[in-house]
Protein backbone atom coordinates (compact mmCIF):
# COMPACT_ATOMS: atom_id res chain seq x y z
CA UNK A 1 0.00 0.00 0.00
CA UNK A 2 1.45 3.32 -1.07
CA UNK A 3 0.03 6.00 1.23
CA UNK A 4 -0.06 9.68 0.46
CA UNK A 5 -2.28 12.66 1.12
CA UNK A 6 -3.00 15.72 -0.99
CA UNK A 7 -4.72 19.07 -1.01
CA UNK A 8 -6.41 20.17 -4.20
CA UNK A 9 -5.56 23.58 -5.52
CA UNK A 10 -8.24 25.99 -6.66
CA UNK A 11 -9.22 26.43 -10.25
CA UNK A 12 -10.95 23.12 -10.83
CA UNK A 13 -8.23 21.82 -13.17
CA UNK A 14 -7.26 18.85 -10.99
CA UNK A 15 -4.05 20.39 -9.67
CA UNK A 16 -2.93 19.31 -6.22
CA UNK A 17 -0.03 19.51 -3.80
CA UNK A 18 1.09 16.71 -1.53
CA UNK A 19 0.45 17.36 2.13
CA UNK A 20 1.58 15.70 5.33
CA UNK A 21 0.28 12.14 5.55
CA UNK A 22 -2.13 12.98 8.37
CA UNK A 23 -3.11 16.43 7.10
CA UNK A 24 -4.86 16.43 3.76
CA UNK A 25 -8.14 15.68 2.05
CA UNK A 26 -7.82 11.90 2.44
CA UNK A 27 -9.18 10.53 5.73
CA UNK A 28 -6.00 8.63 6.58
CA UNK A 29 -7.55 7.29 9.79
CA UNK A 30 -10.30 5.60 7.80
CA UNK A 31 -7.87 4.30 5.18
CA UNK A 32 -5.52 2.86 7.81
CA UNK A 33 -8.41 1.38 9.81
CA UNK A 34 -9.61 -0.43 6.68
CA UNK A 35 -6.21 -2.10 6.30
CA UNK A 36 -5.93 -2.90 10.03
CA UNK A 37 -9.33 -4.62 9.95
CA UNK A 38 -8.39 -6.48 6.76
CA UNK A 39 -5.21 -7.77 8.39
CA UNK A 40 -7.17 -8.86 11.47
CA UNK A 41 -9.61 -10.71 9.20
CA UNK A 42 -6.73 -12.48 7.47
CA UNK A 43 -5.23 -13.48 10.83
CA UNK A 44 -8.57 -14.81 12.05
CA UNK A 45 -8.96 -16.87 8.87
CA UNK A 46 -5.46 -18.32 9.33
CA UNK A 47 -3.76 -16.86 6.29
CA UNK A 48 -0.09 -17.89 6.17
CA UNK A 49 0.84 -14.46 4.83
CA UNK A 50 -1.50 -12.01 6.53
CA UNK A 51 0.74 -8.95 6.23
CA UNK A 52 -0.11 -5.89 4.20
CA UNK A 53 3.11 -3.99 3.46
CA UNK A 54 2.82 -0.24 3.25
CA UNK A 55 5.11 2.69 2.71
CA UNK A 56 4.79 6.42 2.99
CA UNK A 57 4.94 8.56 -0.08
CA UNK A 58 7.11 11.63 -0.42
CA UNK A 59 8.46 13.31 2.68
CA UNK A 60 9.09 16.96 3.26
CA UNK A 61 12.61 18.30 3.53
CA UNK A 62 13.61 18.90 7.13
CA UNK A 63 16.64 19.03 9.42
CA UNK A 64 19.79 17.72 7.68
CA UNK A 65 17.88 17.35 4.42
CA UNK A 66 17.93 21.16 4.20
CA UNK A 67 21.72 21.41 4.50
CA UNK A 68 23.12 23.47 1.67
CA UNK A 69 24.78 21.33 -0.96
CA UNK A 70 23.21 18.06 0.22
CA UNK A 71 21.97 16.01 -2.71
CA UNK A 72 18.51 14.56 -2.30
CA UNK A 73 15.93 13.25 -4.72
CA UNK A 74 12.96 15.64 -4.63
CA UNK A 75 10.26 14.16 -2.44
CA UNK A 76 12.42 11.29 -1.25
CA UNK A 77 14.40 12.82 1.58
CA UNK A 78 15.36 10.28 4.23
CA UNK A 79 14.34 12.25 7.31
CA UNK A 80 11.05 13.48 5.85
CA UNK A 81 10.04 9.99 4.76
CA UNK A 82 10.97 8.58 8.18
CA UNK A 83 8.70 11.18 9.76
CA UNK A 84 5.85 10.10 7.50
CA UNK A 85 6.50 6.44 8.31
CA UNK A 86 6.53 7.19 12.04
CA UNK A 87 3.21 9.03 11.80
CA UNK A 88 1.58 6.21 9.86
CA UNK A 89 2.95 3.49 12.17
CA UNK A 90 1.70 5.43 15.18
CA UNK A 91 -1.74 5.66 13.62
CA UNK A 92 -1.66 1.96 12.76
CA UNK A 93 -0.69 0.95 16.30
CA UNK A 94 -3.31 3.20 17.88
CA UNK A 95 -6.06 1.77 15.67
CA UNK A 96 -4.89 -1.80 16.33
CA UNK A 97 -4.97 -1.22 20.08
CA UNK A 98 -8.36 0.48 20.11
CA UNK A 99 -9.89 -2.25 17.93
CA UNK A 100 -8.43 -4.91 20.22
CA UNK A 101 -9.80 -3.19 23.33
CA UNK A 102 -13.22 -2.76 21.72
CA UNK A 103 -13.31 -6.46 20.83
CA UNK A 104 -12.26 -7.39 24.37
CA UNK A 105 -14.89 -5.11 25.88
CA UNK A 106 -17.52 -6.54 23.53
CA UNK A 107 -16.49 -10.07 24.52
CA UNK A 108 -16.70 -9.26 28.24
CA UNK A 109 -20.14 -7.72 27.75
CA UNK A 110 -21.29 -10.81 25.89
CA UNK A 111 -19.99 -13.05 28.70
CA UNK A 112 -21.92 -11.00 31.28
CA UNK A 113 -25.10 -11.23 29.20
CA UNK A 114 -24.77 -15.01 28.88
CA UNK A 115 -24.18 -15.37 32.62
CA UNK A 116 -27.27 -13.32 33.52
Amino acid sequence: VHLRNVRREGGGNGSFVESDHLDGEVDMFRVMRTFVLERQRRCKEGWADDGIPFRPDHGHQMLDDLREGKKTNPGYTAIGRLRGLAELRGLQRAITRVESELQSAHGEGAKRLRAA
